[in-house]
């Protein structure tokens, strides 16, 4: 009876092939948008989270807030300190160093780049490995003498020296008021796809890597505490427990001392896409309520159309429940189809984007089978007055409808 019924919906559509397209165009638009922003909100955040992976999900900071009415100069950390933190925590902290970074423009010859230089300690590799292609990393000895070396990256490499290959050579920075000569020790190459090149801006500022005892001078005071905890410890419980530690040791109470972790931020920007993914699929979804309301219209009319085959179908014995069936059919028939179509076009929107921005995609197949299943019952639901209205329609009435 299933097979009879579709098979009769097949031949309804392919008689009204245009009607029947237009049909369900509002059902193709609506799946096929709500697949591809929810692929899009989940490959976004995929790429995010790919990010975040880079930074470190196990990487915090800690400092004094900046809010504090009585701000002193105490407040800020010194290396003795660090190093006290270091000692006390050391089975829980991994690595450890002042959050110190300067923005500055190296000048070589005529070319002058602009730069964002992290301050690294020597086993910054353990907690974030670096791909170096030139040289070597920053080492022991660099961060204890305060060493003028430096790690450029790749790309920033040939725009200051017209070469990636560049140990050894030096140019001029301005730090901390204070112009001196650095020399390259290292560089490093970085995959970065162009979806997160473009949210990272225009590129004109290149990075690189620098002894942190460099950052600090000539004072050795720094505001953060910039560490990576080790593997199985909960980041939650140690950062109450640092906080009770670094309040002890600045003689501040724990409600002015402020914690900053890489998960927490995370958790932050998934919940905001997510939320953002939902309020803009929910607008895209409004476009089936208006396909349903497309396919209630034409089963109307096809109701009117088949008046007479109503009748003949209920004189040779068609039952009330087998009428209703068989529209319902037709209905919920028509709706999958719009929503497949819909499918296909979302799912080759979201793999030519990726294709486009070179990232991996994310397509749940519980959001495909989802939409398909969804579609259906759109069809039902607004198929479901037309097809009540033509098995209730009166055989012989039916039959004299010319």
């Amino acid at each position: 009876m299933l097979l009879e019924n579709m098979s009769m919906a097949l031949h309804a559509i392919k008689s009204n092939k245009m009607r029947s397209f237009l049909t369900m165009l509002g059902i193709i638009i609506g799946i096929g948008a709500v697949i591809a922003i929810v692929s899009v909100g989940d490959s976004m955040r995929n790429l995010f989270s790919d990010a975040y992976k880079d930074v470190g999900f196990n990487r915090a900071i800690i400092l004094v807030s900046w809010d504090v009415p009585d701000f002193r100069m105490s407040d800020y950390f010194t290396r003795d300190e660090m190093d006290r933190v270091r000692e006390v925590y050391q089975d829980k902290i991994q690595y450890l160093d002042s959050d110190a970074n300067a923005d500055a423009e190296a000048v070589n010859g005529r070319r002058k780049v602009k730069y964002q230089f992290q301050g690294i300690d020597s086993n910054y590799t353990d907690v974030q490995p670096l791909d170096i292609i030139y040289g070597r990393a920053i080492n022991t000895a660099d961060v204890k003498g305060a060493a003028n070396h430096v790690v450029l990256e790749d790309k920033g490499a040939v725009q200051l020296f017209g070469t990636a290959d560049c140990v050894g050579r030096t140019f001029r920075m301005t730090i901390n008021k204070d112009t001196q000569e650095y020399m390259v020790v290292g560089v490093y190459h970085k995959e970065i796809s162009p979806m997160m090149a473009m949210l990272m801006g225009n590129g004109q500022t290149q990075s690189g890597f620098l002894p942190y005892t460099v950052l600090t001078k000539p004072n050795d005071y720094f505001q953060n505490l910039n560490f990576y905890v080790r593997d199985g410890v909960d980041m939650n419980a140690f950062l109450a427990e640092l906080t009770r530690y670094v309040a002890k040791l600045k003689g501040r109470p724990e409600s002015e001392i402020r914690t900053m972790s890489v998960a927490e931020q995370m958790g932050s920007v998934d919940a905001g896409l997510s939320g953002m993914a939902a309020a803009v699929g929910g607008i895209a979804a409004i476009s089936l309520l208006v396909g349903g309301i497309g396919i209630m219209n034409i089963m109307m009319v096809s109701v009117t159309e088949r008046t007479r085959e109503i009748g003949v179908r209920k004189a040779l014995g068609a039952r009330t429940r087998d009428i209703m069936i068989q529209f319902l059919t037709e209905s919920a028939f028509m709706s999958a189809c719009g929503g497949i179509i819909g499918i296909l076009l979302g799912v080759a929107l979201v793999k030519a984007g990726g294709a486009i921005f070179q990232m991996t995609v994310v397509i749940r197949p519980s959001v495909v089978i989802l939409a398909v299943g969804f579609s259906a019952l759109v069809g039902i639901f607004f198929g479901l007055y037309p097809a009540s209205k033509a098995a209730k329609k009166d055989p012989i009435e039916a039959l004299r409808y010319e």
